[in-house]
């Protein structure tokens, strides 16, 4: 999950920073980087296509390295 707070694109919200964010953006990909889903709402304002850009940018990066990090566990198996 990523989103904007006072906006800033913020990546991996806790509940505090979730229930507190102008924009929630959830983003599931695949190992292979092709998207399973996107679901966000803007909960107060409306945001551009800069801070959508950004909010992606930060997921992509945060899912590269959960999938790494996977990918480690998996192979120790």
């Amino acid at each position: 999950s990523c989103g904007l707070i006072g906006g800033e694109a913020i990546a991996d919200l806790d509940y505090s920073e979730d229930s507190e964010a102008d924009v929630d953006l959830n983003i599931i990909k695949t190992g292979n980087g092709g998207f399973v889903e996107i679901q966000g709402t803007a909960e107060r304002e409306p945001f551009t296509d800069k801070q959508m850009k950004a909010m992606l940018t930060l997921a992509d990066n945060g899912i590269k390295q959960l999938i790494t990090i996977q990918k480690q566990i998996v192979g120790k198996l």
